[in-house]
């Protein structure tokens, strides 16, 4: 599969009582208790839809109900599927979350990074930037219009952290060692200091506005041919249909 498949779940769609209690018992004891945790309803809402869109999606992948999946965290807390099924097995997949959205990336056999945020919820930082950013990245921020840095921020945000979890090493990862160029309309390019050992031919990168609230980023390790993506919007268990968005760039 050369394709990148991306499932997008909004949650403040998603209310019904019924369904919600269908989601319930996909879990296992340990996610219940884990829902149950959460002090805010908001918080324990995403966690219930995050859970059942993982389980729902990937049996699309492999002959396994929902509720038969299990998952354990590797040595950076990136959870693996740990089901001995082969298709199973060949699936990779990986999650984020923000603010009225849940989005799940599956591929085939290779690394693959998801990044979501919520524009509009906080502002842009440029101390954070300062911090994280490499010293190309911050020079374009502060170099953009005013009313454009907010934007921006989150354009290079995503970028990163979706490149950090395609890595799989978690903030491990210098961050500004990397940097992203976003100089030309419609096109993203990745640079490498020597320290990394990466080469930007290993990857390539979408990013896209879901809505008016959400910037999306995604890193996959280049497979044979060309790669694709693919997205759906989604209520497990319900429905599915084509997602409406805004392509911003693509690796160049």
């Amino acid at each position: 599969m050369n394709t990148v498949q991306l499932w997008f779940a909004f949650c403040d769609e998603i209310a019904d009582p019924d369904l919600l209690a269908d989601y319930r018992r996909l879990l296992t004891d340990e996610e219940r208790h884990k829902e149950a945790r959460f002090y805010f309803a908001r918080d324990r809402h995403l966690y219930l839809v995050t859970r059942a869109l993982v389980r729902t999606v990937l049996s699309r992948y492999a002959a396994i109900p929902p509720q038969d999946w299990r998952f354990a965290p590797d040595a950076h807390g990136r959870p693996q599927i740990l089901n001995e099924d082969s298709a199973a097995q060949r699936v990779a997949f990986n999650l984020s979350h923000t603010h009225g959205l849940v989005v799940l990336g599956v591929t085939d056999e290779r690394a693959l990074g998801v990044d979501v945020e919520h524009v509009s919820e906080r502002a842009a930082d440029l101390q954070i930037a300062e911090r994280y950013f490499s010293a190309a990245e911050v020079a374009q921020l502060r170099a953009a219009p005013a009313e454009l840095q907010q934007a921006r921020f989150f354009e290079y945000w995503t970028l990163k952290e979706s490149y950090i979890k395609a890595r799989g090493v978690g903030l491990s990862l210098p961050l500004q060692q990397f940097g992203f160029d976003l100089a030309q309309p419609g096109a993203v390019r990745i640079r490498f200091h020597p320290p990394l050992l990466d080469e930007p031919s290993r990857w390539i990168f979408w990013q896209f506005h879901a809505g008016t609230d959400h910037c999306v980023a995604v890193c996959a390790e280049r497979g044979e041919g060309t790669s694709q993506l693919s997205c759906t919007r989604v209520v497990p268990l319900r429905g599915e249909g084509p997602l409406e968005y805004a392509e911003l760039r693509s690796f160049l």
